[in-house]
């Protein structure tokens, strides 16, 4: 987004103490933090029952298919389908709100 205000022209201070931008950073961080923290319990609990239960991980589901492979490749649908869903968050919550803020900045409304 190009700015027609120069960024000496904003007091960005102001900005950060605005409630929109109040708003726009905890709805942010209420959704990253936790789903990150979980994400990495996720991640490493894979990793720890690869390196220390590995009678667990082979453990056949059917066929030649283990539990550590459905695991593994469970790690990547849990990526995608995090992604998509911040994806979906951001476009929905985090976007209008920058908007918004972004809007009050270009008219002057923290200077």
């Amino acid at each position: 987004m190009a700015t027609s205000s120069s960024k000496n022209d904003v007091n960005w201070g102001e900005v950060e103490k605005s409630e929109d931008f109040k708003t726009l950073k905890n709805e942010h961080r209420s959704f990253v933090l936790p789903l990150s923290a979980a994400f990495l319990v996720w991640y490493f609990a894979y990793v720890l029952l690869a390196a220390y239960v590995p009678k667990l991980m082979s453990t056949p589901v059917f066929g030649n298919i283990n539990l550590g492979l459905i695991l593994g490749i469970s790690q990547f649908i849990t990526t995608w389908a995090i992604t998509m869903w911040y994806v979906n968050r951001a476009n929905k919550v985090h976007d209008p709100l920058a908007k918004k803020v972004y809007a009050q900045i270009e008219n002057g409304d923290h200077k």
